[in-house]
């Protein structure tokens, strides 16, 4: 094929839903809602894990990370998206889609990584409760944090720059609401093997190793919690980790749910999408952002008493 010939792309076109004006604009407004919950709930936590001096822990640094994560995450995908149903004009241009990439792999890498340190954590706290205040302290904990976000934003920058030297010279249609890096990366018009065998290896290293650290984490914390005889300590034992777990599933869960479900053998054969599987796609990466917050609160008795706390505070002032 004569490459040479065709026009460089200096932006693409975001296919998202359109064709499908009616459910774009129902979509819209479920998305703004549910933006609005995350950013209330998640802007909560962070602040009461900040004012209550009972949740100066290493468990609530790591949600209040998460928490801090979550709004980034989707501050960087939604309002693009929200901009892109309510205009006619649905492009990017080059260098904005690349920013969209470089944002969207870095939080959700960091994610992954923080993930993996939560469970730490909790095997340290249930398995390890004497050692707990030793192995878990300031200079543990904040280096770990701070790591989840310098390997995501590493990742992240080795692989967009693997992607942004590659030509564009063909088709410029991503059929995604966002700049996803694999979406993009499939219209090059070159060789993308090599970018593909350091998606591979970075899903390993950020992706696989953090799931492996849950499950080995969780798998000694279930140990612990089955020898404890006591019924009502067993429970009690497990409730603090079950927030944490319920999150875990959810968000591994929404990712082999895309990633790995199985398609029709016309799907495999082209890069189309129904539009069950963009909505779906669509909200993968708000699902759980908005979710999260609300397992901490309810299923948190420390969450709710610092909620309660910093509500009497405010209306003292009053």
């Amino acid at each position: 094929m004569e490459w040479e010939n065709q026009t460089i792309l200096v932006e693409f076109f975001l296919k998202g839903l359109s064709g499908y004006p009616r459910l774009e604009l129902l979509f819209c407004v479920l998305v703004l809602i549910m933006y609005v919950v995350i950013l209330l709930g998640n802007g909560t936590l962070i602040l009461i894990s900040i004012l209550d001096s009972h949740l100066h822990t290493p468990m609530y640094f790591f949600l209040g990370n998460l928490s801090f994560l979550d709004i980034c995450y989707t501050t960087v995908s939604i309002p693009p998206m929200l901009v892109s149903f309510l205009s006619e004009k649905k492009t990017i241009s080059f260098s904005g889609c690349a920013v969209q990439m470089f944002l969207g792999l870095a939080m959700g890498t960091t994610e992954c990584v923080l993930l993996g340190m939560m469970a730490f954590d909790r095997y340290v706290a249930i398995c390890n409760p004497l050692r707990y205040s030793v192995i878990m302290s300031k200079g543990s904990y904040v280096p770990m944090a701070a790591g989840s976000w310098i390997i995501g934003v590493v990742n992240s920058t080795v692989q967009t720059g693997c992607v942004v030297q590659l030509p564009f010279c063909r088709n410029n249609v991503i059929n995604h609401f966002t700049c996803e890096i694999l979406a993009v990366m499939k219209l090059a018009c070159a060789d993308i093997s090599r970018n593909e065998f350091i998606m591979l290896v970075a899903t390993t290293l950020f992706i696989m190793t953090p799931l492996l650290l849950i499950i080995i984490s969780y798998t000694l914390i279930i140990i612990s919690i089955l020898r404890i005889r006591s019924s009502e300590g067993r429970s009690k034992v497990f409730s603090t980790c079950s927030a944490h777990l319920t999150v875990v599933i959810i968000f591994y869960g929404t990712i082999l749910f895309m990633y790995m479900k199985p398609k029709s053998k016309e799907k495999l054969n082209s890069d189309d999408m129904d539009a069950t599987d963009k909505l779906v796609s669509g909200f993968y990466g708000v699902i759980a952002p908005m979710i999260n917050p609300l397992i901490y609160s309810l299923r948190n008795r420390d969450v709710k008493e610092a909620v309660k706390h910093l509500l009497r505070r405010k209306n003292f002032n009053k």
